[in-house]
């Protein structure tokens, strides 16, 4: 595969990233087939991995890790997360100093490895000052424990934040975000791209295939069912209008792609890595045959009929469910923070 900058990184990943959500507990419990997963998707010149902490407890981690043990892994770009819940104890998770720095030493450890690539704040913390979050990757960088760091689903007003805090503070600065983004989650092309792109960020999103809804097994006359939907139900619940919009646009899309002699998968992962902010899809395959079909799209160039139909189909920065964002804002969430005589 062809390389990309990541941002400003100096390092080069290929268009796919290896996203190993689904190995484990989550996902696929069996670790040898998990693990040969990894090695063919490294095979294939896939050079980037990336994981989570909350991956099924630490355990995609682990498998992670085992994979690693038996290859080059100074050729991997590995990357991990940090900030939900792990365990019973309420310090065990968000972005304070505390947790950011022990929790980078559990993941050190369940990797096996000495140093981490790209260290992902995994959501935004409300209750935390981001130069509390900034001074703390800061010094991991600095003790060589992680090489960059980045963000992961923050909205476009963090994100310069984030930029203008680290400068006028003397901090390390976020040099990735991770958003959401697919043919059904074009929101962030409104505001996180370009702001990704001002600040020299390399951009990897996730769920190109939407949870699954690109992957072909939904649309009119299907099973229209995920084994993620126990997890988070309003992605996938067809009572929710938002849902149901999905379902009718998957069936249209699916005449597209066969129309331009391509799988649905192939289509939808070239239509990201068609943005000129992307540096690398993140694919999420649970077992091997879904992975080889999606080892294909990067060859894949879409002719600017196909990318003009897909944009008549879902306009650009639309997202089709607003749940599909991945986070929103306490003062939306939150009624008693609009009511001032309610709290």
């Amino acid at each position: 595969m062809d390389l990309h900058n990541l941002g400003r990184t100096g390092m080069r990943v290929s268009p796919l990233c290896l996203g190993a959500m689904m190995f484990g507990a989550w996902g696929n419990p069996d670790h040898d087939e998990s693990i040969r997963i990894i090695h063919r998707a490294l095979d294939a010149g896939i050079n980037f991995i990336d994981t989570a902490d909350v991956y099924s407890q630490g355990e995609s981690e682990v498998i992670v890790g085992k994979a690693l043990a038996s290859v080059d892994r100074s050729k991997v770009v590995l990357a991990t997360k940090v900030h939900s819940q792990m365990g019973d104890d309420p310090n065990s998770q968000g972005n304070s100093r505390r947790w950011i720095i022990a929790e980078c030493e559990h993941s050190l450890r369940r990797l096996g490895v000495d140093y981490i690539d790209l260290y992902q704040i995994h959501r935004p913390d409300e209750g935390v000052d981001i130069d509390e979050t900034l001074g703390a990757l800061s010094d991991l960088v600095h003790a060589g424990k992680i090489r960059n760091f980045g963000s992961s689903t923050f909205p476009a007003e963090q994100i310069v934040e984030a930029q203008w805090v680290a400068e006028k503070r003397g901090r390390e600065r976020f040099r990735t975000e991770q958003p959401p983004y697919s043919v059904l989650v074009r929101g962030v092309e409104r505001d996180v791209l370009p702001t990704a792109q001002a600040y020299g960020m390399g951009v990897i999103p996730w769920s190109p295939l939407a949870g699954g809804w690109l992957s072909g097994r939904f649309g009119k006359g299907k099973e229209n069912v995920s084994a993620r939907a126990q997890r988070i139900p309003a992605r996938y619940d067809l009572s929710l209008p938002g849902n149901q919009r999905k379902l009718e646009v998957v069936t249209e899309l699916a005449q597209v792609a066969e129309e331009a002699g391509l799988s649905l998968i192939e289509m939808s992962l070239a239509f990201v890595l068609e943005h000129p902010a992307i540096s690398a899809a993140i694919i999420g395959p649970r077992t091997m045959e879904q992975l080889e079909s999606q080892l294909s799209a990067p060859d894949v160039q879409l002719e600017e009929s196909v990318l003009d139909r897909i944009d008549e189909i879902v306009p650009p920065g639309t997202n089709l469910n607003a749940l599909d964002a991945g986070w929103s804002p306490s003062v939306l969430a939150n009624p008693r923070k609009r009511r001032r005589h309610y709290r």
